[in-house]
């Protein structure tokens, strides 16, 4: 997928996602600390890694949404509307943790919460994967398989 969204010939894009997914590792890391008996302070520290990935990551979906907007091919579409999909829908998990942890003392997380916490991570993961192959002009085999082979 050809981006139209550059800086010194450079995708912005790609470069964004890494802060998002990089502060959202330091949450799951300071989350673990937290359990595993830390201070209460590493999960307000996780808390606000939440944050401002969340923001982060709201940067990333628009640069996302205005390369899909300018994509030439209806495949380049699909799959970055597909890639909309994962980053939104990694941020909704995220947004709901973080109005979790808003209630709570110290903004600590349990254990059930942490488990949520941390699938977000994996699909988070997946979702940056995902971006790398379509960045790449590689389309994963679900990809084809649901679009079909046409300009695979």
């Amino acid at each position: 997928m050809e981006t139209r969204l550059n800086v010194a010939g450079q995708a912005v894009q790609p470069i964004l996602v890494m802060f998002p997914l990089g502060l959202f590792v330091m949450a799951v890391l300071f989350d673990i600390a937290d359990l595993l008996g830390g201070p209460n302070i590493l999960g307000a520290l996780a808390y606000w890694n939440i944050v401002a990935g969340l923001i982060g990551g709201t940067l990333v979906t628009v640069a996302g949404a205005v390369d899909v907007m300018f994509a030439r091919r209806a495949r380049d579409r699909r799959l970055g509307v597909l890639r909309g999909l994962l980053n939104v829908g990694v941020l909704v998990v995220f947004a709901v943790i973080a109005m979790l942890r808003v209630r709570e003392p110290d903004r600590v997380v349990s254990g059930g919460l942490f488990a949520v916490e941390l699938l977000a991570l994996v699909l988070a993961g997946f979702g940056a994967w995902f971006a790398g192959e379509v960045a790449n002009g590689r389309s994963p085999a679900f990809a084809r398989a649901a679009f079909g082979n046409r300009n695979s």
